[in-house]
């Protein structure tokens, strides 16, 4: 003798609730990936403290000098008489963006300084130097 429950009727359906959930996640997971994917091409460099620093979300050039005074544009080692030509290919393609400057605490002055003249002889005038706010 065979017992029906009443189930042999009924036909498999999707859920939605769970599904919308996965959907959710999936949603967040990718907005936290961009979001912690910013747009940094600099090397990693122990910043100067100041109290007046401002955080600049706006994309740029960077410039990074390392504690060895090595000069990098976004990432690619230049000596200090290709610095303006390779600051030029950077701005290629992207109009006119400012330059960002990132000096090592162990960096001479006498460097950034020549960074800034380069620069400025070149005419490239929106140039800013990186620092990071006390108790970063």
């Amino acid at each position: 003798m065979r017992l029906r429950s009443g189930y042999e009727r009924k036909r498999a359906r999707v859920e939605m609730l769970p599904l919308i959930d996965i959907v959710f996640l999936l949603l967040v997971f990718f907005i936290y990936a961009m979001l912690s994917m910013v747009v940094y091409r600099g090397l990693k460099v122990e910043l100067p403290e100041a109290s007046t620093a401002v955080v600049r979300t706006e994309e740029h050039v960077n410039v990074t000098i390392t504690a060895g005074n090595v000069l990098f544009v976004e990432g690619t080692e230049v000596a200090p008489e290709g610095l303006v030509r390779a600051v030029r290919v950077a701005m290629a393609g992207r109009g006119d963006v400012p330059v960002s400057v990132d000096g090592d605490t162990g960096a001479d002055l006498g460097m950034g300084i020549r960074v800034l003249d380069l620069l400025r002889r070149a005419g490239i005038e929106e140039v800013s130097l990186r620092c990071k706010e006390p108790g970063q």
